[in-house]
């Protein structure tokens, strides 16, 4: 099961993981993520030990082939996995096992990879690479959506569409996005709205919450009241 794709952004730091599948809340199985380490996406038949594996073997110097090695070593189902990670360079490697259901493979790009299995045919991952290397154009995390569209507009899972994820992280120990829409119809459509409303309802205010540099956010009361009204709500802070 599942497409993805794995991206690093050299200009914000960020790292993201992209990915749809035709299963129940693929964001839970699939993707991990460590600010300032690498991006990995588990699939096929997911084994959730390889991705922070994987990363901590990133953490400690090794390349995304040594990282990704290392980790396969010690499962014996490496052959029903399918795994792929980009690391802070912009390096990218990816595994494909011997048992994975066609159509099953990955492609690689400048900074990113796109892997899938049990997919309609070849042509899902090289339309959602063709796409992310050509939107530069596009913020981050809309690049990455519009990619997988293109790879969904190609056939997308062969068995059809429940569930997508988008995760992404810039500076912080924990997603600056983190949207799941784990049981839909028609799931990138409704990430796609989930992401509009992100831009809309918290992006504006990110700046205030409790971050690395600014550990405990915003204290104003007068300006997080000031906030509030702005966005309509007559809210008052107990003083």
């Amino acid at each position: 099961m599942t497409w993805s794709i794995v991206a690093h952004d050299p200009s914000t730091g960020a790292f993201a993981v992209a990915v749809t599948t035709c299963n129940l809340a693929v964001g839970a199985a699939c993707p991990f993520i460590r600010t300032g380490v690498g991006a990995v996406s588990t699939q096929s038949m997911s084994n959730r030990y390889l991705g922070p594996a994987v990363l901590e073997a990133l953490a400690r110097g090794l390349s995304p082939r040594l990282a990704l090695d290392s980790a396969l070593a010690g499962d014996e189902g490496r052959g029903l996995r399918q795994i792929h990670v980009v690391d802070a360079a912009g390096r990218v490697a990816a595994h494909t096992g011997d048992n994975c259901v066609e159509w099953c493979g990955s492609v690689a790009g400048e900074g990113f990879s796109v892997a899938g299995n049990m997919l309609a045919n070849g042509r899902v991952i090289d339309a959602t690479a063709d796409v992310f290397a050509a939107r530069t154009d596009l913020p981050f995390a809309e690049r990455l959506m519009e990619a997988l569209h293109a790879g969904q507009a190609e056939g997308g899972d062969k068995r059809g569409r429940q569930s997508a994820a988008l995760m992404i992280t810039t500076t912080e120990d924990f997603p600056d996005i983190n949207l799941r829409v784990d049981d839909h119809p028609d799931p990138l459509v409704e990430l796609s709205r989930l992401l509009a409303l992100w831009r809309v309802q918290a992006e504006p205010t990110q700046h205030t919450r409790p971050s690395r540099a600014n550990p405990a956010g915003l204290l104003d009361l007068d300006a997080i009241e000031a906030g509030w009204k702005a966005r309509g709500m007559d809210l008052r802070l107990r003083r």
